[in-house]
């Protein structure tokens, strides 16, 4: 039977810490994330659709109101 490990250090034996648990200056990582999306130059977002797809958009509509319109003459004309 294994038993169950604990995920704390003992402050005892723990390398890098002061008596009564503190951390002493050295020992943690600087504060900055070198991950933040503030790097490199301030470019606005663009508004707006670009006319691709502006156009794939209007084409898919124009093909399916073609082929509703063509699909009622044919039932009608029956």
């Amino acid at each position: 039977m294994t038993t169950p490990s604990n995920p704390d250090p003992d402050p005892r034996s723990a390398s890098g810490l002061e008596p009564g648990g503190g951390v002493p200056p050295g020992e943690t990582p600087p504060a900055e994330a070198g991950t933040s999306t503030g790097t490199g130059p301030y470019r606005p977002p663009k508004r707006g659709w670009a006319t691709g797809p502006v156009l794939a958009v209007a084409l898919v509509v124009l093909v399916c109101a073609a082929f509703f319109a063509v699909y009622a003459i044919v039932l009608a004309t029956r």
